[in-house]
């Protein structure tokens, strides 16, 4: 029978203790498989095996213990969910033993055995020795409380009882949450004859089947899986917990190296600028060091990166701040993820942390909001992460596995959420186009909600004299905003609610007045007066400036100011009339060519009893309102009063 669950467990421990003999004797595999390898008799690279125990497959993953490689002890320290410490009872606890250790309480597991080897190799009191020094390293750690077995390989001591207590402990321990999209980390890629391109991991989350697309990255391209194996047999699909090899179509194995990862399309997204919670390691024997560079580890990937602290110049060992991680060449993360980062001259672990922001914008140490914002990242509430992921992608198209990725929620539980967040009034949709709309966060909106009326208010204040500002004044001020149907959209909210004045022209707010002296509302009244005096011949622009002796930029102001509302029309060229005079001429237009079909220039003097002078302009103004058409010399009834009348 199949197993219905899968763990994946890792050795940790220094040279020579014994991790890969411990395995073989486990399992039966000898994880030693490059020439090197037998040759020197130490692990330079990962190795892989597995026990069936049952509905429980436990997926072993061996690492060198030495130093020099510890880049790829961490490359198989992902995706791990328990741990074998092994500490050799002639040596007892070494500096490797020390940093494995710490690199795993980094990577946050949370389960394991300890196993003490070679103990056909020491007498019974120092091995007790050995043990108290193992019990005093772990605690504190995951490992304190957990099994140590003693064994021996020569003699068989303890491998049934390692084995009993790995089956013990792999069946009452709780794998990692499964963010239902499929994702894995490349530690190996070679070909094989007549199969093509080949890599192997294990799989951190979700599910492959044969014949499905996926995505490579940090690349991008889209690869189709033509072969599944995991643990050495063929498959139909994979799952999270398990160590794959799968055949890739779409990419050369040449191409494909340690570091690189797959995932479901759409969920992974390559990234230079990550957000994260960081912790310098309490055994850290230096400080982190804002600016400083080091090297992050993270899935199974090692990438020069540069240390942005926000609130401090550093950190003690122990200490925890919020940071970003700009990095030298893209990678891949996922909301929670742990990491560690180390230093390579002299070399040791610095610390590690979880990702809080998997693709992130440049922060300023000084910007306490976007800090905030990375901080509710970390919330243990999914609807608190949701909006502070959706604050941050703001009005960037998003779906439900940018969530998935952005705030840690498992893609199955996205849609759930975001209902949840839309019901409370959380979420609100904005138009982005003629037939497109954008959901962001209410934060987001009232945000740009803000902007708008911010700019509207720098408009009057410019213009004081005017009661609103045109449409079009608002969209130049605000060119960052992605176009002008998000503006509408967003002016119409504000209308709605009351703070603004609006129509298909002009807004204004609407507790703003316009800003006129004692003498402007004085001189205001007195153009309003000389124009509907004037009748059909009002006066032009300059002779009411010489009639009232006032500024010509004021005259021009306050005759704007008029025309705004609706009290002068203007014609063009320095004429305006009076709106209920202009009314009065349309209404004697229109019922004149109701009766005669068309009607002169002259007649149209006449009709106004004006002069030629104003004549013009005022029949030039009917025909751009729609009122009059005018073909050759004669006028008759435009297409837009006909329409009318015809409505009527």
């Amino acid at each position: 029978m199949e197993p219905s669950r899968s763990l994946v467990l890792g050795t940790a421990g220094h040279i020579d203790h014994g991790k890969t003999a411990l395995v073989q004797a486990l399992t039966g595999e000898d994880t030693d498989r490059l020439p090197a390898e037998k040759l020197r008799g130490i692990t330079i690279d990962l190795g892989f095996a597995a026990i069936n125990m049952g509905s429980m497959q436990l997926a072993m993953v061996d690492v060198p213990g030495h130093e020099r490689f510890i880049r790829n002890m961490l490359a198989g320290a992902t995706g791990l969910d328990l741990a074998l410490l092994v500490v050799a009872a002639d040596d007892s606890v070494m500096p490797q033993t020390r940093e494995h250790l710490e690199i795993l309480r980094l990577l946050e597991l949370t389960g394991g055995v300890v196993a003490i080897t070679k103990c056909d190799l020491a007498d019974a009191g120092w091995i007790d020795m050995v043990e108290d020094d193992v019990r005093s390293l772990v605690a504190g750690s995951f490992l304190e409380g957990a099994a140590v077995i003693r064994t021996s390989i020569p003699t068989g001591q303890g491998i049934d009882d390692l084995r009993a207590e790995l089956a013990s402990l792999a069946h009452r321990s709780r794998p990692h949450s499964d963010a239902g999209m499929f994702r894995m980390a490349i530690d190996r890629s070679f070909t094989l004859p007549g199969r093509g391109t080949i890599v192997t991991g294990t799989v951190a989350s979700g599910e492959a089947t044969i014949g499905e697309e996926l995505e490579w990255f940090p690349e991008g391209r889209s690869v189709r899986i033509r072969g599944l194996h995991r643990h050495g047999s063929p498959v139909d699909r994979v799952h999270r917990g398990e160590r794959a090899a799968i055949n890739l179509g779409g990419v050369h194995h040449a191409e494909v190296f340690r570091g690189q990862e797959l995932g479901s399309p759409g969920y992974l997204k390559p990234t230079r600028l990550i957000g994260v919670e960081i912790k310098a390691s309490p055994a850290a024997p230096r400080k982190l060091r804002h600016r400083g560079r080091y090297r992050l580890h993270l899935g199974t990937a090692e990438v020069a990166a540069t240390l942005s602290l926000f609130g401090r110049n550093s950190l003690d060992p122990g200490d925890s701040s919020l940071a970003q991680l700009i990095l030298s060449q893209p990678v891949v993360a996922v909301s929670g993820q742990p990491f560690v980062i180390r230093e390579e001259s002299p070399p040791a672990t610095l610390g590690g942390g979880r990702i809080l922001q998997p693709t992130a914008r440049r922060i300023r140490r000084r910007d306490s909001s976007a800090i905030q914002l990375l901080e509710r990242r970390g919330s243990a509430d999914p609807h608190e992460r949701i909006a502070s992921a959706l604050t941050t992608i703001g009005l960037a198209p998003w779906a439900d596995p940018d969530l998935c990725r952005e705030a840690g929620v498992p893609i199955a539980e996205v849609p759930a959420e975001v209902a949840h967040l839309t019901a409370r009034g959380s979420l609100v949709e904005l138009p982005i186009g003629p037939r497109r709309t954008v959901r962001v966060v209410a934060d987001v909106a009232i945000e740009l909600e803000g902007r708008v009326l911010r700019a509207i208010g720098r408009l009057h204040a410019a213009h004081p004299r005017h009661s609103a500002v045109r449409r079009a004044h608002v969209l130049a001020a605000l060119p960052d905003l992605p176009g002008d149907a998000l503006i509408a959209g967003l002016i119409e909210r504000l209308k709605a609610r009351g703070d603004l004045i609006a129509d298909d022209r002009f807004v204004a707010l609407r507790s703003f007045e316009p800003q006129l002296s004692h003498s402007e509302r004085k001189l205001k009244a007195e153009l309003a007066r000389l124009i509907r005096d004037g009748g059909s011949a009002p006066p032009e622009e300059a002779d009411l400036i010489a009639t009232t002796s006032a500024r010509k930029v004021v005259v021009l102001e306050l005759l704007k100011l008029l025309v705004e509302e609706g009290v002068l029309i203007s014609l063009g060229d320095g004429l305006y009339l009076d709106s209920a005079v202009e009314s009065s001429m349309r209404m004697a237009v229109r019922s004149r060519l109701a009766s005669s079909g068309a009607i002169t220039m002259a007649e149209l003097r006449d009709l106004l009893g004006t002069t030629r002078k104003y004549a013009v302009p005022i029949g030039e103004h009917l025909d751009r309102i729609g009122l009059t058409h005018r073909v050759g010399d004669l006028r008759t009834l435009g297409a837009v009063d006909e329409e009318s009348s015809a409505h009527e």
